[in-house]
């Protein structure tokens, strides 16, 4: 059973699922960071130093922190955000990528002329 736990950890895909993890972690505390502590200090000026967390209302003797609701509503639009222009941004990379294979090397002008003379140079020997 070792051994099958072993074979199943040092696959390709779990290694990368636990690569991607880490890094998703990483991302996820940058892109707190940018919304805690320079977006919604930006919102607050806007709205005439409105503090999104410290929203709250008492129902008897319970507490309901909608702010803090509408804090993790924001901070979760911002992540998405940025995860979808990583994600854009990485996909055009892989387009032209692909473009410049499709395309083939580029191939310059002189190139062009010397194929030309060997394919008339092999022509004339055919003949």
């Amino acid at each position: 059973m070792i051994e099958d736990f072993k074979k199943f950890i040092l696959k390709g895909n779990v290694m990368d699922l636990a690569i991607a993890v880490v890094i998703g972690a990483a991302f996820a505390a940058i892109v707190k960071s940018l919304v805690d502590d320079i977006i919604m200090p930006l919102v607050g000026i806007l709205l005439g130093g409105v503090d999104f967390t410290g929203l709250m209302f008492k129902v008897g003797s319970a507490e309901v922190m909608y702010g803090n609701f509408i804090q993790s509503i924001f901070n979760f639009i911002i992540i998405a955000f940025a995860i979808f222009m990583f994600v854009r941004i990485l996909m055009k990379f892989q387009r032209k990528k692909e473009e410049v294979i499709e395309e083939g090397p580029a191939i310059d002008a002189k190139e062009e002329l010397l194929a030309e003379i060997r394919d008339l140079l092999k022509n004339q020997q055919n003949l």
